[in-house]
Order: C-alpha cells, then structure tokens, then sequence
C-alpha cells in the first residue's frame, strides 16, 4: 500500500453498517469493569482510552512499531529518558537538538546522576562518544540547523556496544524517515508539528521497534500521567489523514523558496537538506522519503530580521513547526541555540509558492 493511501486509512475500524468512518471522542475516566481488571480491556481513563487506541494504531502502521501517545512531544521525550535512564548510566545526545531536551537531560536527569555527553548532529560525531552509553539520542534533520546524520550507520555502532537508539523525528515525520527500520529502537515525535499540522494541538508520540521497550514507556505514561485528551488525540487522528497532501505541497514549497533564497545577496547560509549544494543532501536522499517543511537561512543582522519578519504579509511571526500555514521567527530571540542574531528559521507552509515568494522577495532588503 503506497503511504499516500496507508495515511488516509490508518488506524481506522473496519466498516460497520451505520457507523461512522472514524468514532468520535470517547469521555470517560472510569468505565465499567466488573470483576478481575484483566477482563475489561478499558477500565480507567489514565491506563487507556478507545480513542488513543485507534490512534495508536494508526502511528503504529506509519512508524512500522508499536506506539503509544502522550499529551506532549515533551513528555515524549521524558518517557524515553526516564524508561531507559538510571543513575550511572551515559546518554549522547546532539549537542545541537532541540533546546528543552536538551535542558531536561543535563537539568533534571543529571541531577538524577546521569552522565550526559552531547556532540554535534554533523559528520556523526556521536560515533567517538559511544562507549560505555546506555543511550545514543539522535535529531535528524537537527532543528533549526537542519544538520543530518546516518542513522543506520549510528544504530549499527550503537547497537555492537549495548546502546540503545532513540530518533527525534519530528522534523521528518514518519512519512519522511523512518527511524525503526534503519534500525532506531525508540522514532519519538512532538505531533504539534507537522503530523497533525493545524497549529491547534499540543501531543507526542513514541514508537517501538521491540515490543517489549513498550512496557517501561507504558508504565512512565501511566504512573507519571503524562495522557493526552480524548479530543485532542480525535483530532490528530482526523488532521493525520491529510499529512500526505499537506508535507508534498510543503516540501515542494520548501525546495522553490529555498533555492529563491540561494540567490538572493541579503540572505547567506541557506539551510535545507533537499538543496543539492547542502552538504549532506545526499545521505538525507538515501534515508529521507521528504525534507521537510523548516527552511532556515541567516541575514545581516537582528535588526534585518525583524524588518523581513514586519514587512512579511503571508508569513505569521510564531514559533513551532509544521502547519500548513507558513510562519517564521528569529530564533536567537530564545536563546540556547548557537544561531547567528539575524538567523531565520521558516516553516513553509501550504500557500501557493508564487504567492510565498512574492512576499518573501518584497519583504527582504
């Protein structure tokens, strides 16, 4: 099945006369569950929810390994670390992915007494840090420098010492890259960004390539309460049926707007991994399916960035990722990444791109 059909039916039940294609939220937090709790597949909203199933179900088919949702990319990210992670143990993580990963890892985890140990996205550097790691975290395309990494070539490495792999692919999605078969044992992802794509969720999601890493991420979900809303994950699961349409038209979006900016002389450092002169364009065309929606580029300064922002009339000034709308902001305003003052990073959205590039030739100096 090609993943533009697999995207419009996952997760959903098979036909029944009268039923909807897809079941609306279900509210509850107990449900009736006499007798041994064993026997009642939902017995209380914390541990479980139909809605998250069919959803988890359908993240399930897309990342080829079994899934659960949380309420937050974040919590997430904090299911993985703290299902894997005990005191003593090593973590690698890019020194260059996303900043609040970061900040959970050598905050509170350290506090905790893990050792953590961070390297540049590019060029693999995570190689030379491996030994004696419980844990190799990997960002690929890195946000926002769109660094990438081989991922088969880090799980191999990784994998002949003991050391477990967790991908970041928020970026990609999972109709992008797919981290669990180049071998990753944990593909997690804030689903606030381009998965669900309409700028009106907060959810995350972590897939597995072993059914049995399943059950500490599992418990983490259940004893910490990190759970998502019923109408939230509804509504992912309804906005994932056009993720297809939406990160083609982006991507196609992405690739013009990128190769506009390369020729323009008040925009340096062009940053994209589907730009042939990217320097690892050609390992992200081997595991990369889509680059991806975010196109970051530098100008002269804070001040030339601001002005490009304000004149902008299509692209809304906001953080995050992945809508459909296109939006940008000057990243060095949130401090914690190495970006230059007048570095951009731009989400390219679903607008037409004759549309896009007017304004983003009108807005430029």
């Amino acid at each position: 099945m090609k993943p533009a059909t697999r995207v419009v039916r996952a997760g959903l039940p098979a036909p029944q006369q009268s039923a909807p294609y897809l079941p609306g939220p279900t509210f509850a937090a107990p449900y009736h569950a006499a007798g041994e709790p064993s026997s009642a597949p939902y017995n209380y909203g914390r541990l479980h929810n139909p809605t998250w199933t069919l959803f988890e179900q359908a993240l399930a088919e897309l990342e080829g390994g079994p899934t659960l949702v949380f309420a937050s990319g974040m919590a997430a990210i904090a299911a993985v670390f703290g299902a894997t992670l005990r005191p003593g143990d090593k973590v690698v993580l890019p020194s260059d992915s996303y900043y609040l990963a970061r900040v959970m890892a050598s905050g509170y985890f350290t506090q905790m007494g893990v050792q953590v140990v961070m390297s540049p996205t590019a060029n693999n550097s995570q190689l030379e840090q491996l030994d004696g790691a419980k844990l190799l975290w990997l960002e690929t395309p890195s946000n926002p420098n769109l660094d990438v990494c081989d991922i088969a070539a880090l799980v191999e490495a990784a994998h002949a010492r003991g050391v477990l792999v967790a991908v970041d692919n928020t970026t990609a999605t999972p109709l992008g890259q797919q981290p669990l078969a180049l071998g990753a044992d944990f593909s997690v992802a804030s689903d606030t960004k381009g998965l669900t794509g309409h700028s009106d969720l907060i959810l995350g999601h972590v897939a597995v390539r072993e059914p049995s890493l399943l059950d500490g991420i599992r418990m983490w979900r259940n004893q910490i309460g990190a759970v998502p809303g019923p109408m939230e994950v509804w509504l992912a699961h309804r906005s994932l049926a056009t993720l297809h349409l939406r990160l083609e038209r982006q991507c196609a979006n992405a690739l013009a707007i990128a190769r506009y900016l390369t020729t323009h002389p008040a925009v340096t450092d062009v940053r994209y991994p589907g730009l042939e002169g990217h320097p690892a364009h050609e390992l992200a065309a081997r595991q990369m399916r889509y680059y991806g929606s975010i196109v970051s580029f530098t100008l002269a300064d804070a001040a030339a960035a601001q002005r490009f922002l304000s004149a902008s009339k299509l692209i809304y000034e906001a953080t995050s990722f992945g809508s459909l709308h296109s939006t940008a902001e000057r990243r060095a305003r949130w401090g914690g990444d190495v970006v230059a003052a007048g570095f951009i990073r731009m989400n390219v959205g679903c607008e037409a791109v004759e549309d896009l590039l007017a304004d983003i030739e009108q807005a430029l100096p």
